[in-house]
């Protein structure tokens, strides 16, 4: 018996090396294609248990870009546990905006978040360029505390899409003037120079400090944040990587989350993971992966708050899929995994749809985007 025992760690030992000896022949764009294991996190296992049939709080989560594939190969990497395992009701959305068969991140945030499809490119705006109201400002309107948090510019497409109307994602500045037409309670993330180094010459973080509003700009000084409202401003456009961000996503998540349920009438939160999008869009399946994860550590923030307030649905999904990524080999117990990929943009298949706590179960089956905020807006009584 120990014989074999020995015969079999050899035979893994060998694999494995000559896994990473293949891998140091391949081309340097083939070699982005290949994710090989590292250290991995513990999963906990969370119970859902309710207060009620309806949550007071809602946290929406998106993954820019994240499909079936983008998932498993987060799965793989983590030797087959991610903290969305947790989620039993799972769906699958639809999302073609109204002028494509695919979508953007414009018109697929907007359809996310006020329920209407749109043209690519629309922010907030109906396809005759008229602005509808989103959950966040609809929550906004009824007393509920409301957050945004992202690894891009916060007036990038998806998060600007909950809280600005322009009729075009360029239009940064403009989309950051549309924060002070808000009474938002906290955002986190990139696009400083946004608020800052304007055509017009303003400066918005004065503005914001005016209307009540702590403004900083490093992260660790947004962890001791503890009261009041926040504009975490944390890089001048987009934040680096999630191996060069020190944690900066799940620890935003986690302090947006601390400062909303101060709330007592409930609060919405959407937390975005911006740049599982951007590894799509290069066909780097290294880059997919470190996303994913760092994108799984903030699911965990949101499970250990409403595993414990059981008032809270959480709702995970993505705008679309990027990269047309498939998963062409891997092994779970290596934590390896080897994308392939269709197109450097993005495509018009299904993404899944994952829901834990209160009304969980309205997010099953095959749905059109636009139904998710529709959901969840009932569910609120908005």
């Amino acid at each position: 018996m120990k014989n074999l025992l020995l015969i079999v760690v050899s035979f893994l030992l060998a694999n494995s090396l000559l896994a990473q000896e293949n891998y140091k022949t391949l081309s340097k764009e083939d070699s982005l294609k290949i994710y090989i294991g590292q250290q991995t996190y513990e999963v906990k296992t969370y119970v859902e248990k309710h207060k009620a049939q309806k949550p007071k709080n809602i946290i929406f989560m998106i993954g820019d870009g994240m499909g079936v594939s983008q998932v498993q190969a987060g799965l793989s990497a983590n030797g087959g546990q991610l903290f969305l395992t947790n989620f039993k009701h799972v769906g699958f959305s639809q999302t073609s905006s109204a002028s494509n068969y695919v979508t953007d991140s414009a018109a697929g945030g907007t359809a996310l978040s006020s329920g209407y499809k749109t043209y690519n490119g629309a922010i907030g705006v109906d396809t005759d360029t008229i602005a509808q109201p989103t959950i966040l400002e609809k929550a906004e309107d009824k007393g509920l505390g409301t957050g945004l948090v992202s690894s891009s510019a916060i007036t990038h497409a998806t998060p600007a899409s909950f809280i600005a109307h322009q009729p075009s994602r360029s239009m940064y500045e403009a989309i950051a003037a549309d924060f002070l037409k808000t009474d938002i309670d906290v955002f986190i993330g990139g696009g400083y120079k946004h608020f800052t180094d304007r055509k017009d010459g303003r400066n918005l973080t004065t503005d914001l400090e005016k209307k009540g509003y702590t403004v900083l700009q490093d992260i660790n000084q947004i962890e001791k944040f503890k009261s009041g409202k926040l504009a975490g401003l944390t890089a001048p456009e987009h934040n680096g990587r999630a191996p060069e961000r020190n944690g900066m996503l799940p620890k935003a998540t986690s302090k947006a989350i601390e400062l909303l349920s101060k709330s007592k009438d409930g609060f919405f939160l959407m937390v975005e993971g911006s740049q599982i999008d951007w590894g799509g869009h290069q066909n780097n399946t290294i880059y997919v992966v470190e996303e994913v994860l760092d994108f799984d550590q903030c699911i965990a923030q949101a499970l250990e708050f409403a595993a414990k307030d059981k008032e809270t649905l959480i709702v995970v999904t993505a705008d679309h899929e990027t990269g047309g990524m498939g998963i062409n080999n891997g092994n779970t117990a290596q934590q390896t995994v080897k994308g392939g990929y269709t197109t450097g943009g993005h495509t018009g298949v299904m993404v899944p749809v994952f829901a834990f706590g209160p009304g969980a179960e309205e997010f099953t089956g095959i749905m059109q985007n636009t139904d998710i905020p529709k959901k969840m807006m009932k569910l609120l009584g908005l």
